[in-house]
């Protein structure tokens, strides 16, 4: 039960991090676009690729161990996909929390 929890907080943890170096990297498209500075996106592209595919594999490994209904698990893919669509996906996640109390 423990576990499950921990899990659970650093999926919706890991949403919040990962939807907000989304927002960061289009302030970082804007510099890059709008005054011709790169480096921006050359630094924030990786973070942000690194901590999607973060999301998405400890939403296959969610699956598994709490386990997520296949609708969460299917909305929370979607979810990382679009942007900004972590922050939804997890107010589904924190109410799921809420239940395991």
């Amino acid at each position: 039960m423990y576990t499950k929890r921990t899990l659970l907080l650093s999926l919706i943890w890991l949403g919040i991090i990962e939807g907000l170096s989304t927002l960061l990297l289009v302030v970082a498209m804007v510099i890059k676009y709008g005054y011709g500075e790169p480096l921006h996106v050359k630094i924030m592209g990786p973070v942000h690729g690194f901590l999607f595919l973060g999301l998405v594999a400890l939403f296959i490994i969610c699956k598994t161990i709490i386990p997520l209904s296949t609708k969460t698990f299917v909305w929370g893919l979607v979810g990382a996909v679009l942007p900004f669509g972590p922050f939804v996906v997890d107010v589904k996640l924190y109410r799921l929390l809420q239940l395991q109390k």
